[in-house]
């Protein structure tokens, strides 16, 4: 009988979920992926599935389209959610992983499994004679592969990028992803910062918070406003994804704009002063033992030099030493409505599929979920069974069908509840997040138990 061979491009999220997927359904995978012999602009580490932004996985409530997504991949046995899980730490109602131990335990996985190749290769092009396709009969045994999976994520390569470009016909669209800075424990203030959630009591919570008067906010304004940028290609016009913008584009839309943002300070007291502060800037932990910090909300594409003035203003931060700066990368995507096939591959190349953000899904989660959902779909398709996708009122479902139906400006998007068909009879607001996820809860149990012989493990 003949094993299935598979080449995966990428060893991110996407990639991993994808090939660990197909692994434990028998499937014979390779990962090529180009780390270390090349990094990305915002790759730092040579480990796989790392992750370059946030460590917060986001919401895990089931009212949230994130969480409700989350749970849904739980249930088709995501090893990857499984991991986040395993190296969780504290961060009130989200899910927000050690990216160290999170990495590490899917780098374990990846070499540990038999079944999977992981080799370190600059893959340059879909021609590329390393991820040659085997001739197209489903018992053919040559030494190429019998289906390749493009997961090479938004910071593909320049040439795999121009080749995919090239393939998809509809042309390669981008927008820009800032990241935030990172600093050390031990150079925060602790008798400024404090700990507390919002609402919470002062002295307990997964978040320390630097208060800000007014004073002081306007001051940290100010600087920010002045602060000199990195400069992008002149060639490039930044199309900036709404979910991530940089701080100080958000200043620039108003002198209050942040402090009805990120710097919210609703539901939060000084312990100091016994009052609300008149901004709060969030510190999320980046590790279970809470050496480093990550600042919430202020993705940045502000030079080094910048950040270490404007930051150092905040309250708290006087002396804070950088781990990590914020930084500002380019990332790309295909426009997928038009560019791929219901299985999510090039419609001039039904055997190449592409996987996670390069898809247009935005966020961790929603990589992941696509990269499993590919690995599901090839395994389906190797074996010859039926595999329908989950109705578009499932998170998973909906997240899919924002892949398939045309629009006028595509974009990358989050999972959210405006992806799902809005309710035929009118609900409550304060009522419809809970009606959405009981909704999606139950349509996806229904799915799950349809398409159990696609998800033996599910």
């Amino acid at each position: 009988m003949h094993i299935p061979r598979v080449a995966v491009v990428g060893g991110g999220l996407a990639g991993c979920e994808c090939a660990l997927y197909l692994a434990r359904h028998g499937v014979n995978v390779t990962i090529l992926e180009q780390k270390p012999l090349q990094y990305s602009p915002a790759h730092v580490s040579p480990k796989l599935a790392e992750l370059i932004c946030s460590n917060s996985l986001r919401s895990d409530e089931l009212t949230s389209g994130v969480g409700l997504l989350k749970q849904e991949l739980r249930e088709l046995s995501s090893a990857l959610i499984a991991a986040a899980d395993a190296t969780r730490v504290p961060a009130g109602k989200a899910l927000a992983v050690d990216r160290a131990a999170f990495s590490d335990h899917i780098e374990r996985q990846i070499r540990q499994n038999s079944r999977i190749n992981l080799v370190s290769y600059i893959v340059s092009g879909l021609d590329d004679p390393s991820i040659a396709l085997n001739d197209a009969s489903p018992d053919a045994a040559g030494t190429g592969y019998d289906r390749v999976i493009i997961a090479a994520g938004p910071l593909a390569g320049e040439e795999l990028s121009a080749s995919i470009a090239e393939a998809a016909g509809a042309g390669h669209l981008y927008f820009y992803d800032a990241i935030a800075p990172i600093v050390s424990g031990d150079s925060i203030d602790m008798g400024t910062a404090f700990w507390g959630s919002r609402y919470g009591e002062p002295g307990q919570g997964d978040y320390l918070n630097c208060p800000m008067n007014e004073e002081e906010y306007y001051a940290f304004y100010e600087a920010l406003s002045r602060a000199e940028t990195a400069a992008g290609h002149a060639f490039e016009r930044e199309l900036h994804f709404e979910g991530c913008m940089p701080v100080e584009a958000l200043a620039a839309r108003g002198e209050r704009t942040l402090v009805f943002g990120p710097l919210k300070p609703v539901g939060f007291i000084d312990p100091r002063t016994g009052k609300r502060p008149f901004a709060v800037l969030q510190l999320r932990p980046e590790n279970a033992n809470k050496t480093m910090f990550n600042l919430v909300g202020c993705q940045t594409k502000m030079t080094y030099r910048a950040q270490d003035c404007v930051f150092r203003l905040v309250p708290g931060l006087v002396h804070a030493e950088f781990v990590r700066y914020g930084s500002m990368h380019r990332n790309t995507y295909v426009n997928a409505p038009l560019a791929l096939d219901a299985n999510l591959a090039l419609r001039n190349h039904p055997r190449i599929h592409l996987a996670g953000q390069i898809t247009g899904v935005e966020g961790y989660v929603e990589s992941i979920a696509c990269g499993l959902w590919v690995g599901m779909r090839v395994y389906a398709l190797l074996r010859g069974l039926p595999l329908t996708p989950p109705p578009p009122t499932t998170a998973l479902g909906a997240l899919l069908a924002h892949l398939s139906l045309p629009v006028k400006n595509f974009q990358p998007s989050n999972v959210h509840f405006g992806l799902m068909p809005e309710p035929s009879a009118r609900i409550k607001k304060k009522d419809r997040k809970a009606w959405y996820a009981e909704r999606a809860r139950t349509d996806f149990a229904a799915w799950l138990a349809e398409v159990q012989p696609c998800v033996p493990d599910g």
